[in-house]
């Protein structure tokens, strides 16, 4: 908003809320937000995209990281949304095919990789089985271990261990694994697990490293959806954005932890690389 001209305090006020992956709080904060009769809701992750349209159909949505917003009825299509929701949608789930193809040039020898998903969300259904196809043409068993709620974390590292997965793979469209990624990252690198995830902010915590849309793009592009509403534009006619700029990053302090040495041709390829 800065990068457009604003200023917070003066030309407009930002309202944050954060349901920290318990659904349940997600309809109250919604409320709290639809009381204050703001201007502009801005929505993340799929659950408070249906939350915020459930309480209002006056109030403009922009969503951010919405995994499939035409199949959850959240729009009408992509180039026309209709109603009072636009913004962006996260949905990319022929990159789950390369996140596999990235983890097995780094491992040498790969052959069973777990994959944590959240079956709830529809985006994680398309990586899944993106991720399953792609698993069978590299020659890779894919171990599937549903992550839904935090309370689920424990078990799955656990089937993880007791599986003996050789490496670990994380779609972005999770956002309980995503509240929860320091451990999720501590644990792969205390088991000595390669791992490869849809976002930067994994690997900021201490992942291997990251496949996927760049959502510090994403929400700057919100931002632009927010300013063409402030001006009088309609989310109805503003067709919704699919990602266009995709990084790979790459942890070599994580590499090191784990006594892997990262092909420096995948080095070469990687926009960024953390040292």
């Amino acid at each position: 908003m800065r990068e457009l001209g604003y200023v917070e305090g003066k030309t407009f006020v930002l309202e944050v809320r954060h349901g920290e992956a318990r659904l349940e709080r997600l309809p109250e904060l919604v409320r709290n937000l639809v009381g204050l009769k703001v201007d502009v809701l801005v929505a993340t992750t799929d659950a408070a995209i249906a939350a915020v349209k459930r309480e209002t159909r006056a109030i403009p949505i922009v969503m951010v990281l919405s995994t499939d917003p035409v199949g959850t009825g959240v729009v009408a299509s992509l180039a026309r949304p209709g109603g009072n929701v636009t913004g962006l949608t996260s949905i990319s789930p022929e990159l789950s095919g390369k996140r596999l193809e990235l983890l097995k040039e780094a491992v040498p020898g790969l052959s069973r990789v777990a994959f944590l998903w959240n079956p709830d969300v529809r985006g994680s259904l398309f990586d899944y089985k993106e991720t399953e196809a792609a698993a069978r043409s590299l020659h890779l068993e894919l171990q599937s271990v549903e992550v839904s709620r935090v309370e689920d974390l424990d078990l799955a590292f656990s089937a993880v261990t007791s599986q003996r997965a050789q490496a670990v793979a994380l779609p972005a469209a999770n956002p309980v694994a995503s509240s929860n990624r320091w451990q999720i990252a501590a644990f792969a690198q205390r088991n000595r697990l390669p791992s490869v995830y849809g976002s930067k902010e994994y690997v900021d915590a201490g992942g291997l490293m990251s496949y996927g849309p760049s959502f510090p793009n994403m929400f700057r592009r919100a931002a632009v959806y927010v300013d063409k509403i402030l001006k009088g534009a309609k989310p109805a006619d503003l067709p919704v954005e699919q990602p266009t700029k995709f990084e790979l990053v790459i942890n070599l302090k994580a590499a090191k932890a784990i006594g892997l040495t990262i092909p420096p041709a995948l080095l070469q390829r990687a926009d960024e690389v953390i040292r």
